[in-house]
């Protein structure tokens, strides 16, 4: 039974890098995918922190320093 024509060396090689040139671009174009995902992911938190700061009717100062004192007084229960 014949086979078909066998590739040279250099038609593998080429074939191969020709793959592997396709996978990277894949690679980046899911980095870039995930990357979106995860602006939107900060975005949607952000507008959560954003909202519950509304409710309260507190000004961004106000809850910064609260945040700031809920800190301390958790390092120092930590201790």
């Amino acid at each position: 039974m014949a086979r078909g024509q066998r590739k040279t060396i250099e038609e593998k090689i080429q074939a191969k890098q020709e793959l592997i040139d396709a996978l990277m671009t894949r690679v980046e174009s899911e980095k870039r995918e995930l990357e979106e995902l995860f602006r939107e992911k900060k975005q949607k938190e952000l507008e959560a922190v954003g909202d519950l700061i509304s409710d309260t009717g507190l000004q961004p100062d106000e809850v910064a320093e609260a945040l700031k004192q809920y800190m301390e007084t958790r390092s120092q229960a930590a201790v």
